[in-house]
Parts: C-alpha cells; sequence; structure tokens
C-alpha cells in the first residue's frame, strides 16, 4: 500500500453512491493521503443527535438545510481534507458552489445493473417490496442528480475493485490539484 503526500492545500471533496462501503472508502482515502476525513452527514447526524432522516421527520426540511449550511460553513474553512458530503446535501443551496472553490469535486458512480445489484444485497427481503425499493432508488435518483452539475468529476467505479477506486480516486485528485494547485 502506497502511502501519499498532500499535493496542495485543495481539500478532496468525494460525493456519489457506490454501495454502503461509502464512507469508509472516503476516510480510507483520507489515512492514505494522511488527511483529516469529514463526513458532513455524520456532522450533521451528531449535531442534532439524530439520523438525517429522523431530523427531517422532526424538525422539518428547513431546519435540516439551515444545520447542514452551517456544517457546509465550517467545512469551507477546512485545507488538505478529505470531505464526503451526499449528493443531496451538496445540491442544497449554494453548498456545491461553495465546496467547489476548496478543492476539486469527485462523483463516484456504478452502472444501472451494478446498482440494482448493490442495492439488492442492502435491501435483502425488503427489495422485493414495491414501496421499500421505490424509496431507495428515489433516494438513488436524488443522490445521482449531482452528477448533471457542470464541474463535476465523475469516476465510473462499476468494475474496479476497492482498492482500485482508492488508487483512481486519489490520482485524480492529485492531477486535478496539480492543474488548479
Amino acid at each position: 500500500m502506497a502511502l501519499y503526500l498532500p499535493v496542495s492545500d485543495q481539500n478532496l471533496i468525494l460525493t456519489g453512491y457506490i454501495g454502503p462501503n461509502q464512507r469508509m472508502l472516503g476516510r480510507q482515502i483520507a489515512e492514505r493521503l494522511r488527511l483529516p476525513f469529514v463526513n458532513i452527514e455524520q456532522q450533521i447526524a451528531d449535531r442534532v443527535g439524530l439520523p438525517i432522516e429522523e431530523i427531517r421527520i422532526y424538525y422539518g426540511e428547513t431546519r435540516l438545510k439551515s444545520i447542514e449550511a452551517e456544517i457546509i460553513s465550517e467545512a469551507m474553512l477546512r485545507r488538505s481534507t478529505v470531505i464526503r458530503v451526499s449528493g443531496r446535501t451538496l445540491l442544497n443551496g449554494d453548498a456545491y458552489t461553495r465546496l467547489r472553490q476548496t478543492g476539486p469535486v469527485l462523483c463516484l458512480s456504478i452502472g444501472l445493473d451494478a446498482m440494482l445489484h448493490r442495492l439488492h444485497i442492502a435491501l435483502g427481503a425488503r427489495f422485493h417490496n414495491p414501496q421499500e425499493r421505490a424509496l431507495a432508488l428515489g433516494e438513488l435518483k436524488r443522490e445521482w442528480a449531482v452528477r448533471a452539475l457542470e464541474g463535476i468529476h465523475e469516476i465510473d467505479a462499476t468494475y474496479l475493485e476497492e482498492g482500485q477506486v482508492i488508487e483512481t480516486i486519489i490520482n485524480r485528485w492529485q492531477e486535478l490539484t496539480l492543474v488548479r494547485g
């Protein structure tokens, strides 16, 4: 396993949905780069003491967006950090524009067949319930809407193993920060 040194003070903003190991992936990338790791959704949940879906239910979308804006403002102060943010959060207000000022935004994606396979594994028997499947696919659709934003750097991880995904992300970030940095 190669260790990398940061090439600039640019952040690596990671988004997209490729499966249940997405948060761990960000943490592993940060470890390899010897950079701090910030998970925006985890910080939101920690601040309120509830999972995001429960914040949405109990306090409403407006309060959730307000908390997201606070956390994004705090993340804007960071440098040389791996920041994991959901596409849904990134699409709220000016979060994308603001975070993009601190470093390139890399969006992981996979093909639809691979996504349905991973969704089936993640949901188990619930996958066969049309309502559960529709909810999961709706969340995926919201998550992948970020792919249409101008300036997103998409990485197709359909046929890559975890180690290859990590290497690809690190190499792409280094290429982009050398150009920008």
